[in-house]
């Protein structure tokens, strides 16, 4: 096995994402960088190698949105590479309006919760044998503005909403990858592989890119030095590298001071978290 670790990367072409895969480069590891843009990957790439020398990152394209495009995307990395030590699921959006994939599933779900159920799935046997491995899964105290929560009607809820509606949505889709960690990290506790989840604090960089006063709102707050990403980024670096969260497995920290979080009370406990898996193990088996 190499010596050199392997860490796979979504949501690495900006915001957080980006500022961690300089440091993780910076630390010795190979990135897999997963995007959906080939022209912002490369770009990405050619900046690790000017700021990094002798860093390598390799570029899998997919649309994280397609629930088999993921998949076809994470067999493909487990066949590339001989071994993965980190898989980081970073990339997520907050949608303002409605807008169901040609899987028939809510934008936003999939690509903040069911893409990364799948890529995991597809790469989980890869990261078993190459333990000490982890999984990395960026959430968001977000989630407490959640309050109501039932896995059979919110994984396939289609229905339109405002603006406004859409911030409680965008909470239970992270309520959704706190619980997902949690359940599995029991699935895989005495296996060397190590699963947490973050929230990445507030970050100015990429705020509500679809808002039409996004780019104003994101230099105004970088100018008052509000919502600096490199907070988020370092909490990713952390759990993905650190030798302090190396056997941590279920844990939820926060930005910055690395204070650990409970679920959110309607996500929390064993029972309603394996109800979560269940329903979604078998949802992503009717789309794919």
């Amino acid at each position: 096995m190499s010596t050199q670790p392997v860490i796979i990367l979504t949501g690495a072409t900006n915001g957080i994402g980006r500022l961690a895969a300089f440091d993780l480069a910076r630390s010795g590891a190979r990135l897999g960088i997963l995007a959906r843009s080939e022209q912002k990957a490369e770009a990405v790439r050619e900046e690790i190698e000017q700021r990094v020398p002798g860093a390598a990152a390799d570029i899998f394209l997919a649309d994280l949105s397609l629930l088999s495009d993921v998949r076809r995307v994470g067999q493909e990395i487990a066949a590339y590479y001989p071994q993965i030590n980190v898989l980081i699921n970073n990339a997520g959006l907050h949608a303002f309006s409605q807008r169901v994939t040609s899987e028939g599933l809510a934008e936003m779900t999939a690509v903040n919760y069911l893409a990364p159920w799948v890529l995991t799935n597809a790469l989980r046997d890869k990261l078993l044998a190459s333990a000490p491995a982890r999984i990395v899964t960026v959430a968001s105290r977000a989630s407490l503005q959640v309050r109501h929560f039932d896995p059979m009607i919110d994984l396939t809820e289609t229905a339109n909403f405002t603006r406004r509606e859409s911030g409680p949505l965008y909470g239970r889709s992270k309520l959704l990858d706190v619980m997902f960690t949690q359940e599995l990290g029991r699935q895989l506790a005495g296996t060397g592989v190590a699963v947490t989840c973050c929230c990445p604090g507030f970050n100015a960089t990429g705020l509500g890119r679809e808002l039409p006063f996004s780019g104003f709102l994101e230099k105004a707050l970088s100018r008052l030095n509000i919502g600096n990403p490199q907070h988020g980024a370092d909490t990713i670096v952390k759990l993905a590298v650190d030798p302090n969260f190396a056997d941590i497995t279920g844990g939820y920290f926060a930005a910055k001071t690395m204070k650990p979080l409970e679920c959110p009370q309607l996500g929390r406990g064993e029972a309603i978290q394996r109800e979560l898996w269940e329903v979604t193990a078998n949802l992503i088996g009717s789309k794919i």
